[in-house]
């Protein structure tokens, strides 16, 4: 399993865990954080899988 893939499952998760306890907003904005570096992740992945 790729590395960015399970950070994105635990970017969802916390998203979620954020999105059900409305006190913990800390979770929403660390689920979106996570969520953004796996993406960036799986990009600079693909592209440097492509190039070569």
């Amino acid at each position: 399993m790729p590395s960015w893939l399970l950070i994105l499952i635990v970017g969802v998760v916390l998203l979620v865990f954020g999105i059900a306890v409305e006190a913990a907003q800390f979770l929403i904005w660390l689920g979106i954080i996570v969520l953004v570096v796996s993406l960036i992740l799986g990009l600079v992945g693909r592209g440097r899988s492509t190039r070569v």
